[in-house]
């Protein structure tokens, strides 16, 4: 039977009925139709995932009455933070969806000097709500009971030059003169850099190295903005997190 996986970005606690929000509950009517009496699963990001009960669904009004709560304990031992060019829509939108998948803690958009997407203060916002929504599903879907937090879009150097110091910068470049195999990061965040469609420009880059980036590449074969990110968490998550082979 499948689980239906609720995000309730409120307090959970056992015993108490709620409202859930408008888009939930457009998703459990309209998408799982789902009636009165079934179960369903809710999570806020604290970690813990809460069984859960329907209690009426009509009216433009969903209850439901809350249950026990689990810990779920799936997040990776290492600390993972994207940092994003902003590459266009459906593209940005994957990075954040599979990147939540592999278990990053958060992602930063980034605006770089080849980004082909140009956001004011009141898009990127609204951008960064419809990321954020995007990080939802995927964390609804796969099971984590923390949800990653994507960022305001930042300009590129404030944002890579103010990581504090015990972050590892590992910056994806396809000149890069070490492998990941070469990486020792220690029990720190690692923070990974990839460029938007046209990649960083060379001052980025230098930029980048002068904040203490490694300069790591992926292979032979250049890769796409949407690809690259997602490979070099994989083999990160491999290497140093909990997609090891056992």
């Amino acid at each position: 039977m499948r689980r239906h996986r609720i995000y309730h970005p409120e307090p959970l606690q056992e015993g108490a009925k709620i409202v859930l929000g408008s888009n939930a509950a457009r998703h459990i009517s309209r998408v799982l139709r789902l009636t009165p009496g079934d179960e369903i699963f809710l999570f806020n990001g604290d970690g813990n995932e809460y069984a859960a009960r329907l209690e009426t669904a009509s009216g433009g009004k969903t209850e439901a009455m809350v249950g026990a709560a689990r810990r779920i304990d799936c997040e990776s031992p290492v600390q993972l933070l994207l940092l994003q060019g902003i590459c266009r829509g459906q593209k940005m939108d994957l990075v954040i969806q599979k990147a939540t998948e592999l278990g990053v803690t958060s992602i930063q958009p980034l605006s770089c000097e080849r980004s082909v997407v140009r956001l004011d203060p009141e898009r990127a916002q609204r951008r960064r709500e419809h990321w954020q929504g995007v990080a939802v599903g995927a964390a609804e879907q796969c099971g984590r009971g923390i949800v990653p937090v994507v960022g305001t879009p930042a300009a590129f150097d404030p944002a890579v030059q103010g990581l504090p110091d015990e972050v590892v910068g590992i910056l994806l470049d396809p000149e890069g003169e070490q492998s990941f195999r070469d990486l020792s990061p220690g029990p720190g965040t690692l923070a990974l850099l990839a460029g938007p469609e046209g990649g960083l420009s060379p001052a980025e880059r230098e930029s980048a190295v002068r904040a203490g980036f490694r300069r790591v590449r992926l292979g032979p074969r250049i890769l796409r903005t949407e690809t690259a990110a997602l490979v070099a968490l994989s083999i990160l998550q491999y290497l140093h997190g909990d997609l090891a082979l056992s």
